[in-house]
């Protein structure tokens, strides 16, 4: 079932502007169609036919009755292929029936011929009829039946044969499937019956000279770029699998495992994860062990953890095997927006592309499949393919050495739902496109009939916050006739339970959901009801500045992949409509993909994980976009500054430790320099750590002047009596909030209210806490757990607040300012100006003679965020330290 993106223009301005709202503003769209299957210019999408890449010494063969392609070993592959192809799939039948997956050594290749077919689906593919487990209760069985049918409406249901079969005969499988086809939640179904996806005891190398034995496999972990896809896909494959998925399960399929969160029941044969949570799997078993596969998906995100995983995973498949008794792991990497050929070229075995040099994969991965793509050669010497039937395009490697050598990947391309997705343009840039957004969602609301829901894309949470108020408030003037409005954020700074709420159908009648998102809705979980989608064409980028060590966060413009990605909101299930609120001639000037976050950020915390996985050469490491040897180097420097690393670079026992925490290295550095120091201090610092890692602020801001005034009076108590000064700054702050909120004895949100305290931040806080004192327990680092909660509350005295500040300066000795003679901030390191920023509790007091912050960031100029005040002398001991 292709996915069909129609692109409509229209010079008819009057028709155009019959679909913009009419409050004596016009602002005509241009719109215009192209039919399926034209040339690759003017925008639009070349369809794929979506049949498999015909393998060397095999055949499709097609079931005359399902329609199903299934594949059958010619006569190059032994005696399978004697006769004719009817016997060949006989033959294929009974050897693939007998066959059990041996034990040390990969499965072989079997084809899953049309007679084949059952033996394939009664190892997974649907509901068992019978002998169902009967500790699963009844109502979850009877939801999986239901959802049965969804299940095999997906256009990835024709492909699953293929898929599985795939993965028999190589250990790399490339998925390019388009949105809506139900790549990540059907993949994993499908492979966790394989023969080669279950749990055996082999001998494992121990590193010195002997073997044990241990379970290897049995288990497999998919990737997610956000905790909320994770938990949201999670719960929707336990449904169609019929399997428990709660906090104390007894036993189940399905299990999830995001930062300071994880439901794995016993049994757990899908898992999946946040990117990070995988990384953190790795440095105690670098083998992965305990999975038959990794799937990665959305890797056209290109998160910093997406790229360590790959790398680290390219090495597991094509290194040395013994730390998994000879057990390959296989690997799927999947995609909605991406050509695979770089990928392929990356994961390929080393041997057959000789030529291929990792590192330099960004802006050589052409998009010919993605509608609107013009190519636009580099430079006249570029080789790369261009035929309609290409699958790789990777510049530099011909067809002989991508398409006929066995490099080990295979790849499938998945068509998406038959669902037509209409493309409007603004014939004019937008000076504000704010005031656009609210001009458009107001005129869908009013305009088109009910379903269809709406999904607006904005930067951030700011934008929806400010969006959400109007909106709400035109909401409380529409007429009886007009459908309510039902306004719902959704932003990664939200709840769990608020964002699984967005991804729910609506239950009130005669109400039309409003989702204001951020970037967080592109990909991965489909938010259900949405026919529309609105986008501003713009999203929050953090940009690292190197030489200045900051980041800055500021909006700009997204790439064609997010923009495509945005479009296909609105045809996950019915027909939609997209509005860009940009022109055309913008799209096509946008780049055709992100920069990979590992090219735009510090790479501290990469070079941490490379060095607490074993990597000692971290520059010599394969990753898709290698970033700048400076970058490198200067993570080097401040990792051996925290004491991390000695003096040849290896790792410290401190790194050891920082590397273990789910939580940034520099705050891994604090936690511990307070464990040796004294437990007192070590549950203050992770009351401290816990605040700051939450979500979102702990301190709302008030929105006028006013309200500052009243909100200084109600924290009073927060800031002390011997003013903000003498309490340390944020840092401090901080502490009290957090030791003041857990000694209330009876309401806590009404706590939170009076003193305009974030009640999401304050419990995530405590979520966080709680898990920081388990972990820093069975680590040894407490001797004993804290008596719980409440306890009564006691001043942090200005002899701990200068030890808990110190413990800071370990880690955040290089983010320090002295106070210079013109009374402005100049850093210790660049000797570059810098101003506190108006979030931080000390703004506007006096000055001092050197400061300390957590975050340094750029937007209107360089602000210093979470700012405490420290002493010079303190900053050098730091550094002679």
């Amino acid at each position: 079932m292709p996915e069909k993106v129609h692109f409509k223009f229209d010079d008819d301005n009057k028709a155009a502007s019959k679909l913009e709202v009419s409050r004596g503003v016009s602002s005509p769209s241009s719109r215009h169609t192209v039919a399926n299957g034209a040339g690759p210019t003017n925008g639009v999408k070349r369809l794929r036919d979506g049949k498999p890449k015909t393998d060397l010494g095999l055949l499709a063969i097609k079931d005359g009755n399902t329609g199903v392609k299934a594949r059958v070993a010619s006569n190059a592959s032994g005696n399978s292929g004697k006769g004719t192809p009817r016997q060949a799939i006989s033959n294929a039948e009974s050897r693939l029936a007998e066959t059990k997956a041996p034990k040390n050594q990969k499965f072989l290749a079997r084809s899953p011929p049309n007679g084949a077919r059952n033996v394939l689906r009664a190892r997974g593919d649907g509901i068992k009829k019978s002998g169902q487990d009967k500790s699963i209760p009844s109502g979850h069985r009877s939801t999986a039946a239901q959802l049965q049918k969804a299940r095999e409406s997906l256009p990835i249901w024709s492909k699953r044969l293929d898929i599985r079969f795939a993965l028999r005969v190589n250990d790399i499988l490339l998925i390019n499937g388009e949105t809506g086809s139900g790549k990540s939640t059907q993949v994993p179904q499908y492979l966790y019956k394989e023969p080669w996806c279950t749990r055996q005891k082999v001998k494992v190398d121990s590193g010195n000279g002997k073997s044990e034995e241990l379970p290897v496999g049995g288990m497999i972990a998919i990737t997610q770029p956000r905790r909320v896809a994770a938990i949201t896909l999670a719960h929707r494959v336990a449904r169609e699998m019929g399997s428990q998925l709660q906090k104390g399960s007894s036993s189940g399929e399905v299990g999830y495992s995001v930062r300071f969160e994880s439901i794995v029941p016993p049994g757990t044969k899908i898992k999946f994860v946040t990117e990070g949570m995988l990384l953190q799997e790795m440095l105690h078993d670098p083998n992965l062990r305990r999975y038959s596969a990794v799937i990665v998906d959305e890797i056209h995100e290109r998160s910093v953890d997406v790229d360590l995983i790959t790398g680290f995973l390219r090495t597991i498949v094509h290194g040395d095997k013994a730390g998994r008794g000879g057990i390959p792991l296989k690997v799927v990497v999947m995609s909605a927006t991406l050509d695979l050929g770089g990928i392929e070229a990356f994961f390929a075995k080393p041997e057959t592309l000789p030529r291929y040099q990792p590192g330099t994969n960004h802006g050589k991965i052409l998009l010919r499949h993605m509608p609107g793509y013009e190519f636009r050669a580099s430079s006249s010497k570029s080789s790369r393919r261009t035929s309609k039937d290409s699958y790789s395009s990777w510049e530099g490697l011909n067809e002989h050495e991508l398409g006929k050598k066995k490099n080990g990947v295979a790849i499938e391309y998945v068509q998406g739902r038959e669902y037509e997705v209409e493309i409007f343009y603004k014939t004019h840039p937008q000076p504000d496109y704010m005031h656009s957004m609210l001009e458009k969602i107001l005129h869908l609301h009013v305009q088109e009939p009910l379903p269809g829901d709406i999904l607006a894309f904005l930067t951030g949470q700011d934008e929806i916050e400010t969006l959400q108020a109007e909106l709400e408030s035109h909401a409380a003037k529409l007429i009886k006739t007009v459908p309510k409005m039902k306004v719902m954020p959704l932003y990664g700074a939200l709840s769990a339970q608020a964002q699984q709420d967005v991804f729910e159908k609506i239950k009130e009648p005669f109400t039309r959901k409003i989702v204001l998102a951020t970037n967080i809705a592109e990909t991965s979980v489909t938010v259900s009801g949405v026919r529309f989608v609105v986008d501003c064409g713009k999203s929050k980028v953090k940009q690292y500045r190197a030489r200045l060590g900051m980041e800055s966060l500021l909006a700009k413009p997204i790439s064609r992949v997010s923009a495509i990605q945005r479009a296909g909101r609105a045809g996950r299930e019915a027909k939609g409509k997209c509005f860009r609120l940009y022109t055309e001639s913008d799209y096509l000037n946008l780049d055709q993909d992100e920069l990979p976050e590992i090219l735009r950020c510090d790479v501290v915390e990469a070079v941490l994980k490379m060095k607490a996985r074993g990597i000692e050469d971290v520059l010599a490491f394969p990753l898709m976009d290698s970033p700048k040897t400076a970058a490198m180097e200067k993570a080097l420097i401040q990792l051996h500054m925290m004491g991390a690393l000695d003096d040849s670079g290896g790792l410290t026992d401190a790194g050891r430790k920082m590397a273990q925490y789910p939580l940034p290295a520099a705050l891994g550095r604090v936690l511990v320099a307070a464990a040796e120091v004294s437990s007192d201090v070590l549950i203050d610092i992770i009351d401290i750590i816990s605040s700051l890692t939450t979500d979102s602020e702990v301190f709302l801001q008030p929105k006028s002047e006013e309200d500052q005034g009243v909100i200084e009076e109600a924290r009073g108590d927060i800031y002390g009596p011997q003013g903000i000064a003498g309490r340390g700054g944020d840092i401090i702050t901080l502490l009290t909030t957090m030791q003041r909120y857990a000694s209330e004895k009876s309401d806590r949100v009404e706590w939170c209210r009076k003193r305009l305290i974030s009640v999401r931040a304050m419990k995530m806080a405590m979520q966080i806490r709680k898990q920081l004192r388990q972990l820093c327990g069975q680590q040894k680092l407490l001797e004993d757990l804290p008596p719980p909660d409440p306890l009564p509350f006691e001043p942090v005295a200005p002899e701990r607040a200068e030890v808990l500040l110190k413990a800071f300066l370990k880690a955040f000795a290089i983010k320090t300012a002295l106070l210079g003679p013109d009374g402005s901030y100049v850093t210790t390191q660049g000797r570059n100006p810098i101003t506190i920023h108006p979030s931080s509790v000390l703004y506007g007091q006096e000055k001092f003679e050197a400061i300390m912050f957590l975050d340094h960031v750029f937007t209107a100029k360089s602000y210093a965020k979470k700012v405490s005040p420290v002493q010079a002398a303190w900053i050098e001991q730091a550094f002679g330290s």
